[in-house]
């Protein structure tokens, strides 16, 4: 049964765009300079940047009387107010889980308010398990983060044989591939348009975003093709997820042969994502603020 794992901020969730949106909202609410957005997206870092970091600068460079606290409760309501999954990466999880993967969350970050986001994006029914690094009490790219994720995913840790059947999805190479390569596992690096900078170690494949990462790593095992996946669903469970789960198992294939099964699993997914726009969605519960 293989597994699939996963990074939160800027791989599940477009975490920077969220950012950007709070960014003019603090401007605005604050009556400042509209100009400045660029200036604390710059700070921010991608996320990287401890918060005490950008809020403090902001609070200097702007005379603000307002306590850390309060601000950095201003932040977090508001990112998290901005956060949503895209369409294509919640059919994305759906293909692969039907495909016969468990799939995982593994994030650095606050507990709270990274399982607010987990909540609020209907990300929590949609993956088998998840670690943050608060509660875990470890940071990527420590391998011990990643067993606490196999395990709670439902896999067995102790002989180790379970790297063997995992891949790891994230973009931040220090914390995700760095972390996957120490661990044992496959990687896929989400460039977005980046080159690669670290000399001592790459990831396994390379995609623009969490779509084609799916599809490369379909495509490098033998699986059911997202055209078998799409058209299972609505069946017994016997030639669904659970007989794909039963019939599948790892066959590594050439970066190039993953690469043109991603164009066509991509496209797929696109094509799932468009049609469910279009359909009614419900309301995803909130969870706690921040």
């Amino acid at each position: 049964m293989p597994l699939l794992l996963f990074d939160l901020d800027n791989t599940l969730l477009p975490r920077d765009a969220a950012f950007r949106a709070w960014a003019q909202d603090f401007l605005a609410d604050h009556r400042l300079p509209a100009g400045d957005l660029d200036w604390l997206t710059t700070l921010d870092g991608g996320g990287y940047v401890p918060r005490s970091t950008v809020l403090g600068a902001a609070k200097r460079r702007y005379g603000l009387d307002h306590s850390m606290e309060l601000l950095l409760a201003h932040y977090r309501r508001g990112i998290n107010s901005h956060i949503r999954c895209p369409d294509s990466h919640i059919a994305a999880l759906r293909v692969a889980r039907d495909a016969g993967w468990t799939l995982g969350i593994v994030s650095n970050g606050g507990t709270r308010p990274q399982l607010e986001k987990i909540r609020r994006t209907g990300l929590a029914p949609l993956v088998d398990g998840w670690v943050i690094s608060e509660e875990a009490a470890c940071l990527k790219p420590d391998p011990l983060i990643f067993e606490i994720a196999a395990r709670r995913c439902g896999f067995p840790v102790a002989d180790g044989r379970w790297t063997a059947h995992t891949w790891m999805v994230g973009d931040y190479g220090p914390a995700d591939v760095a972390g996957a390569e120490a661990t044992g596992l496959r990687s896929v690096w989400l460039h977005h348009g980046r080159p690669w900078a670290e000399l001592g170690y790459r990831p396994t494949l390379s995609a623009p975003g969490l779509p084609e990462a799916v599809g490369m790593v379909l495509g490098a095992r033998e699986a059911p093709t997202v055209a078998d996946v799409l058209a299972t669903r609505g069946r017994p469970a016997t030639t669904g997820p659970v007989a794909a789960r039963q019939r599948t198992r790892f066959a590594p294939s050439t970066p190039a042969a993953a690469l043109a099964a991603a164009g066509a699993v991509a496209a797929s997914l696109k094509a799932v994502a468009e049609s469910q726009a279009r359909k009614p969605q419900a309301a995803v519960a909130g969870g706690e603020g921040e």
